[in-house]
């Protein structure tokens, strides 16, 4: 999947049918004011296990959300809009944002998210297709 809007081409995502919102796995989250609105600057890692192509963001904050894990931990996260490429199509869709570096998928996609038309089939996996294998290899940490 893809963040198009922020300049990110391809990003590890896993369907989280448990999770009302999508989370991003950002870094060096930082809220501040902007014309007297409340925007966040982050940076996205789209790779695991590299900080090699991390794109800096700056975003209104749209909201902020309590989530908790499911280790029952709760964390006050902001929240972004930003344009996610799915299978196939972009939406748009809410964010939270946090670090979600000891995790394998660097996205969740939320049910929220999922009501824009997508159904779950929880049989199957990379229905848009699996990345081709640099991809795969270079999200592994084996090429860079």
């Amino acid at each position: 999947m893809s963040l198009p809007g922020i300049g990110v081409p391809w990003i590890k995502a896993k369907i989280d049918t448990g999770a009302q919102t999508s989370a991003l796995h950002a870094t060096e989250i930082a809220e501040f004011e902007r014309d007297g609105a409340p925007w966040v600057r982050f940076l996205v890692q789209p790779w695991q296990f590299t900080e090699d192509e991390a794109v800096p963001v700056e975003l209104p904050v749209h909201d902020h959300r309590t989530v908790r894990s499911s280790s029952g931990h709760a964390q006050l996260r902001p929240v972004v809009l930003a344009t996610i490429g799915l299978v196939g199509r972009e939406i748009e869709a809410e964010l939270t944002l946090t670090d979600r570096e000891e995790m394998v998928f660097r996205m969740l996609i939320g049910r929220e998210a999922l009501r824009q038309g997508y159904v779950v089939d929880s049989d199957a996996s990379f229905r848009g297709g699996r990345p081709p294998r640099a991809v795969r290899r270079r999200n592994r940490g084996l090429d860079g």
